[in-house]
């Protein structure tokens, strides 16, 4: 999960008729040819060209590969927003949104797990402010759990994480910085907590190993008894975790 900054490749949009999908036509000096891609995380199509190549040869190549594309879009699940009646996962779990409208002296957001039926988050206030209050909500949830276990694991190596942030980006859940700062998707929140546990973990073990060669993995492997587990299911199912509220 720790990994270098990168220089970005310049990139432009693309208007392609019938892909009613953001299109990405970025020129990368390293390219030797062209490539095209579908990205799962941001439900959107990337044309890599090499630095020499002119815009209209990006469009002529995407042209050209327009059912492809098209195939592969239909393959990626639909954008989930966080909106009334909704299924979104919490903690692994899938819950049932409810908007209630403007309720006096109850929370902004109510979990019930209540039996009969599936569990629901409940939301109260002003309906074309609910989705941003439960998204803010889950990214106070989502910062309250790592907190946690962040300090869990920063006791038991006997370290110190700075400052913790979260974001939403794309590339990875977790990073380390030398100086002892961590960020994480806020998206973990949806996943299982054994899964948010091992990502925590692995970046505390970074405060350690600002590597991952073997003493790196065997202090995570010494925090997290579920290691190979939560690594399948990010490599597996932690790409779904990104059309929620997209």
């Amino acid at each position: 999960m720790q990994s270098g900054k990168k220089k970005r490749p310049r990139s432009v949009a693309l208007q392609v008729q019938g892909i009613g999908v953001p299109i990405e036509v970025r020129q990368h000096a390293g390219a030797r040819r062209m490539t095209l891609r579908v990205s799962k995380t941001r439900r959107a199509v990337v044309v890599t060209l090499p630095s020499g190549c002119r815009l209209e040869e990006a469009d002529r190549f995407l042209n050209t590969h327009i059912d492809w594309v098209r195939d592969r879009l239909g393959r990626v699940p639909l954008p989930v927003p966080l909106a009334d009646g909704a299924m979104i996962p919490l903690r692994g779990s899938l819950h049932r949104v409810r908007f209630i409208g403007p309720v006096r002296g109850t929370a902004v957001v109510v979990v019930e797990t209540t039996p009969p039926g599936m569990p629901r988050l409940v939301v109260a206030g002003r309906t074309e402010h609910a989705a941003r209050r439960l998204k803010d909500w889950l990214i106070a949830e989502a910062h309250k759990d790592l907190d946690q276990r962040v300090a869990w694991h920063a006791r038991k190596l006997g370290v110190r994480a700075r400052h913790i942030t979260l974001r939403d980006q794309t590339t990875r859940w977790g990073s380390c910085s030398a100086s002892g700062l961590l960020s994480f998707s806020w998206r973990l929140i949806l996943a299982p907590s054994y899964v948010l546990d091992y990502v925590a973990a692995h970046e505390v073990a970074h405060l350690v190993e600002m590597n991952h060669g073997p003493r790196f993995w065997k202090l995570v492997a010494g925090a997290v008894p579920r290691l190979e587990e939560a690594k399948h299911w990010l490599r597996n199912e932690g790409t779904d975790l990104h059309r929620y509220a997209a």
